[in-house]
């Protein structure tokens, strides 16, 4: 439970910075006060309050804002909705000005700083763990309310999955060259059909019918075995080159480029390796 602050100005003063942070970012200065740019090492947006933390994650602001309390002496206070921190954030009302906190907070963290300070106008922040060795995981933002009173927070820090690399669609045989179904536009209609499976026509050739995964296909006059199976990357068809020769198409190199011809028709393209 969050204890009340004693004094009514204290509770306008945090109200007013806050304010200007959930306004401004952090670093945004009190009500009356030019509104500096947020610091440009801030750590990752927080969550809204309704956000699930991991249990290590909570674990770490806890053990974090212990460690700040009992150096800093502060007092809990409610974290305002407005900033959209967290529901594992803690924040400290401490009667103590910024200048003198930045120093007794990096100590009392010692090798579970991550860095220095990043200050900018009115607020600092600190990147942290919860024990030496461990990725970053929390962070502390310490705010100026007055010369010598300040706020400190402490929340998760949220860190975004890293977008997966591009991979290798399944199926395709490494070193081998092939091409996509819409590159032979022109040359080859290509037709999805549904379920993995692709009719391919050329004029004056029979229809060939391929699915992804399988090497065996089939024409109006039976079944063909292709060289290698044909593949997807969910919408394009990726086609082997040495398929080509199933429909009645020639393939001629042309340094790191070929020329496709089926028929009176041809197109010049580029092969994908995978």
């Amino acid at each position: 439970m969050a204890l009340p602050v004693s004094a009514s100005h204290r509770t306008l003063l945090i109200t007013l910075a806050l304010s200007s942070l959930a306004l401004g970012g952090p670093g945004a200065a009190a009500q009356g006060s030019p509104a500096p740019a947020a610091p440009a090492a801030a750590p990752a947006t927080p969550a809204t309050p309704s956000a699930r933390v991991p249990g290590t994650t909570s674990q770490a602001v806890s053990a974090v804002a212990v460690d700040i309390s009992a150096a800093a002496r502060g007092q809990i206070v409610t974290c305002p909705a407005a900033l959209k921190l967290s529901a594992s954030a803690v924040c400290l009302y401490v009667k103590s000005g910024a200048q003198a906190l930045r120093p007794l907070i990096r100590g009392r963290l010692a090798g579970r700083a991550a860095g220095e300070w990043k200050t900018t106008g009115k607020a600092s922040t600190l990147l942290v763990t919860a024990k030496v060795g461990q990725p970053v995981n929390a962070f502390v933002l310490l705010s100026a309310l007055a010369d010598q009173e300040s706020l400190i927070v402490v929340d998760a820090v949220q860190v975004r999955a890293a977008a997966p690399a591009p991979g290798v669609p399944a199926g395709v045989t490494r070193g081998q060259p092939y091409v996509l179904g819409s590159d032979l536009a022109g040359v080859v209609k290509v037709t999805s059909l549904g379920s993995g499976k692709f009719r391919l026509s050329v004029v004056d050739q029979p229809a060939l019918t391929v699915t992804v995964g399988q090497r065996k296909a089939q024409t109006d006059q039976g079944n063909v075995e292709l060289p290698l199976a044909p593949a997807t990357d969910g919408r394009n068809l990726i086609f082997p080159v040495s398929g080509l020769r199933a429909l009645g198409c020639t393939v001629t190199p042309a340094g790191k480029d070929m020329t496709v011809a089926c028929g009176t028709e041809s197109v010049g393209l580029k092969p994908i390796v995978f």
